[in-house]
């Protein structure tokens, strides 16, 4: 039996970048375009509409602000590829923090609480059903007690304990005095969402070039990915282009006065992040050298897009580009 021929490492990586370009054909694309589910967010003006109600009648428990002073870190990017990962390893060089990765992400579990929530807009007198009448505990065998509700506080007090005790105490437990979460697929009504439960919370946005990110995804071979799991798989430049539209164009519905720390990729890279403003205003201590020293996950092999993706891209992410400042002919 003859030895087998060793294939030098640059063969390899054309060989590799050859069967890229040949799983992701025009044809394949084209077709997954035409059969690419459109997803629809909450606005964040529903999720307020509804906190409003919600509020408007509420008693305060003993407790209700104990958990509000905590102050999480909610790491949220346009995607897949946007160096969120690498952004999540430098602020957990604060020893005293922890961020999970994107936990139960592919279950949409955050997103389908918000968009719960902003159904409760359309919910007929919400104010008075969850404003409980005290004088019907008094007598409720002979008062109407057929639709009596909790306060809207004890169903935002119940949000916030599912969280902490699912993220915030496991942290805890193994030393990490502020936790957080990284995410690629939650957009502003999350954001808002999360907000009203931890009021101190701080939000960093980072977002990416969609040309960059699909490159760079679709380089790795990836056939695995969901935006929720199992009706909504990101595997066609069309799905990851209108996922990243949609959290790009969602951030524009933030508030000014939303705490936001906005961050591109191409600065990140680039040494044109502040890591100082960063740190200051997260309350952490950053290393960036320490993670920067150390490169993981680099999957691109390719100098640009196809013509067919990039055209689909630029159809599907073209107002999410311009919202963010992207230049919609890059990568021709």
């Amino acid at each position: 039996m003859r030895p087998r021929a060793h294939v030098p490492a640059d063969a390899r990586n054309l060989i590799h970048d050859f069967v890229a370009r040949t799983r992701r054909n025009w044809v394949r694309e084209l077709w997954d375009w035409t059969q690419c589910k459109r997803v629809v967010l909450p606005s964040v003006q529903q999720l307020q509409e509804s906190i409003a109600a919600l509020q408007s009648s509420n008693q305060d428990s003993p407790h209700a602000h104990d958990a509000g002073m905590e102050s999480p870190i909610f790491l949220l990017a346009t995607g897949w590829r946007s160096g969120s990962t690498l952004l999540q390893r430098i602020l957990v060089t604060d020893p005293s923090v922890l961020l999970w990765g994107e936990p139960l992400g592919e279950m949409a579990m955050l997103s389908e609480m918000a968009a719960m929530v902003a159904r409760l807009s359309t919910f007929p007198d919400l104010d008075k059903l969850c404003a409980a009448d005290e004088a019907a505990f008094a007598s409720l065998p002979t008062s109407w007690i057929a639709t009596l509700y909790p306060p809207g506080q004890d169903f935002r007090l119940s949000l916030r304990a599912l969280l902490t005790q699912w993220l915030g105490e496991p942290a805890r437990r193994r030393g990490f005095r502020r936790w957080g979460l990284k995410e690629v697929r939650l957009g502003a009504a999350e954001a808002t969402l999360l907000h009203w439960l931890y009021p101190k919370a701080k939000f960093v946005l980072l977002s990416r070039n969609p040309y960059d990110c699909y490159r760079s995804l679709a380089d790795s071979g990836w056939h695995h990915l969901y935006q929720s799991r199992p009706e909504i798989r990101i595997d066609s430049a069309a799905g990851l282009a209108r996922h990243w539209n949609r959290i790009a164009l969602s951030w524009s519905q933030l508030p000014p006065t939303f705490p936001a720390f906005r961050i591109r990729y191409e600065d990140l890279i680039g040494g044109r992040v502040d890591f100082r403003r960063l740190e200051s205003w997260l309350g952490v201590e950053i290393r960036e050298d320490v993670a920067l020293s150390v490169k993981v996950g680099s999957t691109a092999r390719r100098r640009r897009v196809g013509w067919c993706e990039h055209l689909i891209i630029s159809r599907e992410a073209k107002e999410g580009m311009r919202s963010l400042g992207y230049l919609e002919s890059r990568n021709l």
